[in-house]
């Protein structure tokens, strides 16, 4: 048995495989273009200043850099039927554009899009557990768009777009 540890140990490092670190940002403030209210705007803001030294502004003109978001559409569309007419499976979308810019109106990270998807099947006869679940997976597709936000923020290279300010 420990020998199979050590040979699973040993096979996953081989591989390059390491877990996610934190995230580092190429700005020390950012600003989310979004109300106050936004729920979306308080998980960014909850992830960001989790795992990494950049701070939330409440003003756009204190921020290096700010967060528009363009738009952001969730969409529940019918993928198949039964055989007597009814819904089957269920295909739930989101489609989230946002770009990056500084505070002198250049772009850090041109308009940008994540679509995200999962399917869910659905049955009639249990119709409250499957809007549970579906509740569960708009869940994980918001924490799956705000991880790979995160991932893309740290990706962006302010000194190239340096001649932008």
């Amino acid at each position: 048995m420990r020998l199979w540890i050590v040979a699973v140990a040993l096979l996953v490092s081989a591989c390059g495989f390491h877990l996610r670190g934190a995230y580092s940002l190429p700005f020390d403030t950012l600003y989310i273009a979004q109300p106050e209210s936004s729920e979306l705007r308080a998980i960014i803001k909850r992830n960001v200043e989790a795992s990494t030294q950049t701070r939330i502004t409440d003003a756009a003109n204190e921020a290096q850099a700010t967060l528009k978001i363009i738009s952001d559409t969730p969409v529940k569309k019918i993928l198949s039927l039964n055989s007597a007419g009814r819904v089957r499976e269920y295909q739930l979308t989101r489609t989230f554009v946002f770009a990056v810019a500084n505070n002198a109106g250049g772009e850090y990270l041109p308009q940008n899009s994540i679509i995200l998807s999962r399917e869910m099947t659905f049955d009639d006869s249990a119709v409250l557990s499957k809007e549970a679940e579906e509740v569960l997976l708009w869940r994980d597709i918001q924490n799956d768009l705000v991880q790979q936000l995160l991932r893309r923020l740290a990706a962006v290279k302010p000194q190239a777009n340096a001649s932008a300010q």
